[in-house]
């Protein structure tokens, strides 16, 4: 617990629930999973009272959908990918207190009752509206059960919230032809009555819980897509819809008629708890709970603002005290697709990296998409394993048990006198475990890996700083010493890598002969006593090679090549040739330093009133905060820009777009199809670096 914090008794701890409609991907983990387990393990450490809620989303249009393509029921199509998924899960080390799906009887008896207390409450407005409706088969039609040509690309099996080809979102109304999926005829419009929780109704309170509350707390992607929602004004949002898949909605008048899956899924939070224990109301009723959500920044909408309204609206529930949402995991430079196949599928890197586990952990939390998308390839996966894993963590663990294996025959020797150098070493160590809890307790999980590596390097540099191999024949207590202080280096790395490398972690112990320590014991510096017996050393990681590389790189090409045949491609398969636009006249280098361009972050973001295409955007650029009006509205969204790294020309003279001030440009890359990229800034540039 930092200065200034809240003493909470206990943690609830929820993770986003996935779609039982395919297996977990490097994405879920890298956005959710994988930092929700660090986070948890080391409040366990720490001693806390924490559950870790975990669950399948096992409702919703999409199962319905690939229940319909298989020829099969939605219950067989969720069974068959909840045991996918929590299989995965456990194989892989997620650590969830419990895994529960919302097609258990619990859950719809806990969701049922939560929109009965609401509705008796007088929580919700019912409205009658006009959506599509498919004649022959007697079925409101849902967005993804209508397709038809996109109107941006033309693509003529575009789904009615999204086209798949261009990626551009949708609403079915959009659609040209549009065409039933259940029959295949064109459907019509025709009245249909729903329950709508008033969000505007909640405007004020969710002003003031979030833009004031939590203004310095939450990370500036969650906290600016909330005020760009707020400020934009909040609309009713329906909680019922129709559809024979999902929690009846409990009240006279709703046959044929479901919970809508966003207002049913998070109360799966609750009803896994109820599974738990009996003791569930201490974890979402008592306000010393901190409850804390780990979510995809897709989710952050529905988890800090509607979530919140529900509860709120429902009256006896504890708000979420964090919500620290990730940015997306990209994989080969393009953007990670279920539809497209384009995906490292967990099940498949477990049943093809046998016993790596922790490997695929490093590797995400490392490139972790905390502030900004980030991008796995295979080439960098294989060089975290080979470099830092192998050349480093392993490396030092290895060269210590080895040499005290070699000179002492496995037994700790005393540590005798210590020099200037030890002591250094010594006081280093002390430091380490704090700056990783810090990292920890901030959500900072890359800043806390790295600290953990330190540990490690420092390792190394003792040990070859020492070369206890050169003098151990003149001088073996002085070896002792410096192998007394190596293995404890070894002792405290097998603690504090716990919440990162859980698997790691435990064969260190058993090799050491330790038991598991809990998170204060990290600063201590003389677990191994003189005398004690160790096991035998054993290799900790090994090196991957080029050609299981290779091979992961082909089953990608593969499944490009695929899209390419059904006319669905990764984004980043290149354009012909005839479709770049040709070179400008060549310039002189005089004319290129006249631009000043600089790296950024957009701080806000909204549309301009009575335009499509412009966003004015608040943009740090390093030397200030400054108003830029761009032309991006029809490929970017404002709640989806916060937090964004990019590249400014900001000595572009001023210039008024509908009444704005705009003080620069955003730079953009624009493929031949006309769909625009923003230029990014590596991780560690700062705001204002300059470009040359």
């Amino acid at each position: 617990m930092q200065a200034g914090e809240k003493n909470y008794k206990r943690y609830t701890v929820t993770s986003a629930l996935p779609y039982a409609n395919g297996p977990i991907h490097i994405g879920h983990l890298a956005g959710v999973y994988v930092p929700a387990d660090i986070y948890v393990r080391f409040l366990r450490m720490t001693g806390e009272d924490v559950i870790f809620i975990g669950g399948s989303d096992e409702h919703g249009v999409p199962i319905t959908i690939k229940a319909r393509q298989q020829g099969i029921s939605p219950q067989e199509i969720v069974d068959k990918y909840h045991g996918i998924i929590k299989k995965s899960f456990e194989d892989f080390g997620i650590s969830f207190d419990i895994y529960s799906r919302t097609s258990n009887k619990i859950h719809h008896e806990t969701a049922s009752e939560f929109f009965r207390k609401m509705y008796d409450a007088g929580q919700f407005i019912e409205k009658t509206t006009e959506q599509y409706y498919d004649e022959d088969t007697g079925h409101f039609l849902a967005d993804r059960y209508i397709t038809g040509i996109c109107p941006v690309c033309g693509y003529d099996q575009a789904y009615g919230d999204q086209c798949e080809k261009c990626g551009s979102s949708l609403n079915a109304t959009d659609l040209i032809n549009p065409k039933s999926v259940l029959s295949g005829n064109k459907p019509v419009m025709k009245e249909t009555k729903h329950w709508y929780l008033p969000l505007d109704q909640y405007e004020s309170w969710l002003q003031e819980w979030i833009l004031e509350g939590h203004k310095d707390d939450w990370k500036t992607n969650v906290y600016g897509q909330c005020k760009s929602w707020i400020d934009q004004g909040l609309q009713p949002r329906a909680v019922t819809r129709d559809l024979d898949w999902g929690v009846k909605v409990p009240i006279e008048g709703a046959d044929g008629k479901v919970l809508y899956v966003w207002f049913d899924a998070p109360i799966g939070y609750i009803s896994a708890t109820k599974e738990l224990t009996p003791d569930w109301e201490k974890y979402w009723k008592d306000p010393e709970t901190r409850l804390i959500h780990f979510i995809g920044k897709d989710n952050i909408v529905f988890h800090c603002i509607i979530f919140p309204a529900m509860l709120k609206g429902e009256g006896t529930y504890i708000m979420p005290e964090n919500v620290p949402a990730f940015e997306f995991m990209n994989l080969e430079n393009d953007k990670i697709s279920t539809s497209r196949n384009w995906a490292v599928w967990l099940h498949e890197y477990l049943e093809e990296f046998p016993g790596k586990q922790d490997v695929l952990r490093f590797v995400l939390t490392s490139n972790a998409p905390e502030t900004k998308d980030n991008d796995f390839t295979w080439k960098d996966f294989q060089a975290k394993n080979n470099n830092e894993l192998v050349a480093i963590f392993g490396n030092f663990v290895n060269r210590t048990l080895v040499l005290t294996e070699k000179y002492f025959s496995s037994v700790v020797p005393p540590q005798g006198t210590l020099d200037d150098l030890d002591n250094a070493t010594l006081e280093e160590m002390k430091q380490i475990p704090g700056r990783i809890a810090d990292s920890l307790h901030h959500f900072r999980f890359r800043e806390g890996l790295a600290a953990m590596m330190n540990l490690a390097r420092l390792g190394n540099k003792y040990l070859t700083e020492n070369e206890p191999w050169k003098v151990f024949a003149v001088d073996p207590g002085r070896v002792g010493t410096v192998l007394n202080i190596s293995l404890q280096i070894c002792a405290q790395l097998s603690i504090v890598a716990e919440p990162f490398l859980p698997f790691t972690s435990a064969r260190i112990r058993k090799m050491l002969g330790l038991p598991e320590y809990i998170w204060k014991d990290a600063t201590l510096l003389n677990w191994l006593r003189a005398g004690h017996q160790l096991a035998k050393p054993e290799l900790l990681f090994e090196k991957i090679d080029d050609k299981t590389i290779e091979t992961q790189v082909q089953k990608l090409l593969d499944t490009r090549k695929g899209n390419a045949d059904a006319d669905i491609q990764p984004h980043f398969i290149a354009a012909q040739a005839s479709d770049i636009s040709p070179a400008l006249p060549e310039i002189q280098y005089d004319d290129f330093i006249k631009l000043d361009i600089r790296a950024g972050t957009i701080l806000e973001a909204e549309i301009v009133p009575k335009t499509d295409k412009l966003l004015k955007l608040k943009v740090d650029t390093g030397l200030d905060q400054r108003t830029i009006v761009s032309g991006i509205a029809q490929y970017f969204k404002p709640e989806d820009l916060i937090g964004k790294r990019v590249t400014i020309l900001v000595n572009l003279a001023p210039r008024k777009l509908r009444g704005i001030e705009s003080q620069g440009m955003i730079l953009t890359a624009e493929n031949p199809d006309g769909k625009l990229y923003f230029i990014t800034p590596d991780e560690g540039t700062v705001n204002g670096a300059t470009v040359k």
